[in-house]
């Protein structure tokens, strides 16, 4: 048996407001709703499962590999709403994108402070 991330829970003070913007910024499916969770389905079968929190939310760092191709439309709907963006993790460099690897990465947040990163060669793949 091969082991696969199959899903994780992702705190959110507005659970649908947070998964359509994350299934809107990368081009996934309609988000759907799931027990108390309303879930985001990758392209690999992995959900993001949003729950409401009314608590503080601690953000966390979700990285999704793309193609070349869609970087470039992630990157055109980040722009079109005017959100920032930074080559690094911890927002040093803001407004650039990072050229690790060979490939093309940045990172965004999103409503509740959760550090998004797109990137087009996984880390460490050399080039």
């Amino acid at each position: 048996m091969s082991i696969h991330l199959n899903h994780t829970i992702v705190a959110a003070h507005d659970k649908q407001r947070s998964a359509s913007f994350l299934a809107e910024m990368l081009g996934l499916p309609t988000p759907s709703p799931f027990g108390p969770f309303v879930a985001v389905k990758a392209d690999n079968d992995v959900t993001l499962d949003f729950m409401e929190s009314a608590e503080e939310i601690r953000p966390a760092h979700y990285a999704f590999l793309l193609s070349e191709e869609e970087f470039d439309a992630v990157f055109a709907r980040l722009r079109a709403r005017g959100l920032d963006y930074w080559a690094d993790p911890h927002h040093h460099e803001p407004g650039r994108i990072n050229t690790r690897d060979g490939g093309r990465g940045l990172y965004f947040e999103d409503p509740n402070g959760h550090n998004l990163e797109i990137l087009t060669r996984p880390y460490g793949s050399g080039h």
